[in-house]
C-alpha cells in the first residue's frame, strides 16, 4: 500500500561496466561487472490523481500511465514502463495513487554502459519504494525483477548480467543461469577511463546473433561429447572438439572456452589479497581479442581507440557492452590518467573521462 504520508523522494541508480565476461551471460557463464559514478536520478512526488506521470528530462519526452488501464499493454515496441508495472503486479506491487516521476541522466545512451537497465532498475525501485510488494526487497529481488521486465517481457536476447549488477551495486562476480549467484567483490583501487565513441550500437541484432551461433556450438560440442560441460571446459579441451565444430561456428566455441577462462583468471586476481592492475589490464586486453577478432563484436573505430590508450600507457582495455559501436575501457597507471583521457580524445572519441566503482544505488527523501 501507499506509504502515509507521503514524503517525495530522489532515487539514483548507476551505469554499469563489464570488466570480464561480455557475451559470457546468455551462456549461463560468469561475469564480472560493477556500477559506476554515471548515474540517471528519479525525483519522485505524489499527486491526486490514477496516473503515473513520467518526464525524461534530457530527451525532453513525457508520457503517463493511467492505473485505471488494467491491460498495461506497452507504449512503444520497447517500454519498460509498462513491463516494468505488469512483472511488479505479479510479485505483489499495485499502485494506488498518482506519481510524477521527472527523470534526468548522465549516462551515454546506446553507448553499452547499461543506460536502459539503470532506468528498468529505476523505475521499479520507485515503484517498490511508494508502493511496496509482498515479499522482502532485496537487491537481488529487484535484479530478478528488471530482467523478467526488460529482457523477458520483450522476448530479448539478452542476458542478466545488467539487471543484477545495477541492482546490487558495487563490484560482482555474477554466476548466471537458473542457478544464479551474486558474489560481491571488494572494491579495488582501480583506475579507469571510459571512451565514449560516438557510434551507436545495435544491442539485439548484436546478442542476437551471437548467443544463437555460441549456443548452436555449444550443442554440437555436446553432441560430439556427451559429457561435454562448458562451465567446466578449458583451452585444453579446444583440440579434442574444435575440429568437430563446423567452421562457420568454431570461433564463437572458442571464444566462449577463452572467455570464460580469462574471467576465471581475473576473479582469482581480483580476490587476491593485492589485486594486480597490470595483470588485470592484459586480461582486458586478451578478452578484447576474442570480442574483436573471433566474435568480431568491436569497431574498427574502439579498435583505434583502445591502441592508442594501449601506446600511452594503458595497462589494458576493452569494449564494453553487446558490440558493434558504443565505448572502450581503460584500465589505466593513476599518473597517466591524464595524458591517456587527452591521447584518446585526440584520437577522435567522443567523450573519454575517468570513472569509478560505486556501491548500490542512493535513496533521499524529503
Amino acid at each position: 500500500m501507499t506509504q502515509a504520508p507521503f514524503r517525495p523522494f530522489t532515487i539514483e541508480t548507476s551505469a554499469r561496466v563489464c570488466l570480464f565476461g561480455d557475451h559470457q551471460d546468455y551462456l549461463d557463464l560468469p561475469v564480472i561487472a560493477g556500477a559506476i559514478d554515471r548515474s540517471m536520478t528519479f525525483h519522485v512526488t505524489h499527486t491526486k490523481d490514477e496516473i503515473l506521470y513520467i518526464e525524461l528530462k534530457d530527451l525532453e519526452q513525457h508520457c503517463s500511465i493511467s492505473l485505471l488501464d488494467q491491460e498495461r499493454n506497452n507504449q512503444t515496441p520497447i517500454d519498460f514502463f509498462n513491463s516494468g508495472l505488469r512483472v511488479l503486479q505479479r510479485y505483489g506491487c499495485v499502485p494506488d495513487s498518482g506519481l510524477k516521476v521527472s527523470i534526468t541522466s548522465n549516462i551515454p545512451i546506446n553507448a553499452g554502459v547499461s543506460s536502459s537497465s539503470a532506468l528498468t532498475v529505476g523505475w521499479i525501485k520507485v515503484l517498490l519504494h511508494a508502493f511496496g510488494c509482498d515479499q522482502p526487497i532485496t537487491p537481488l529481488l529487484i535484479g530478478q525483477m528488471a530482467f523478467e521486465a526488460e529482457v523477458l517481457e520483450h522476448n530479448s536476447p539478452g542476458g542478466q548480467m545488467d539487471q543484477y549488477t545495477i541492482a546490487h551495486g558495487g563490484l560482482i562476480f555474477l554466476e548466471t543461469g537458473k542457478n544464479l549467484v551474486v558474489t560481491p567483490l571488494p572494491l579495488p583501487q582501480l583506475t579507469m577511463v571510459l571512451a565514449e565513441s560516438g557510434i551507436g550500437k545495435d544491442t539485439l541484432g548484436t546478442l542476437g546473433e551471437v548467443r544463437t551461433n555460441a549456443q548452436k556450438a555449444t550443442d554440437l560440442a555436446k553432441k560430439i561429447d556427451p559429457q561435454f560441460d562448458l562451465k567446466k571446459a578449458t583451452p585444453a579441451d579446444l583440440a579434442r572438439i574444435l575440429p568437430h565444430i563446423t567452421r562457420d561456428l568454431q570461433p564463437y566455441f572458442a571464444a566462449a572456452i577463452h572467455n570464460h577462462d580469462i574471467t576465471q583468471s581475473a576473479l582469482k586476481i581480483l580476490v587476491s589479497s593485492d589485486p594486480s592492475a597490470a595483470q588485470l589490464g592484459q586480461l582486458m586486453t586478451r578478452h578484447h581479442h576474442q570480442l574483436s577478432k573471433c566474435l568480431k563484436v568491436s569497431h574498427p573505430k574502439i579498435d583505434e581507440l583502445i591502441d592508442i590508450g594501449l601506446q600511452h600507457g594503458a595497462y589494458g582495455a576493452k569494449i564494453v557492452g553487446s558490440g558493434h559501436g558504443g565505448c572502450a575501457l581503460f584500465l589505466v597507471p593513476e599518473n597517466q590518467a591524464a595524458s591517456i583521457v587527452s591521447a584518446v580524445s585526440r584520437a577522435g572519441a567522443k567523450n573519454v573521462y575517468p570513472i569509478k566503482f560505486r556501491s548500490g544505488h542512493q535513496l533521499t527523501t524529503q
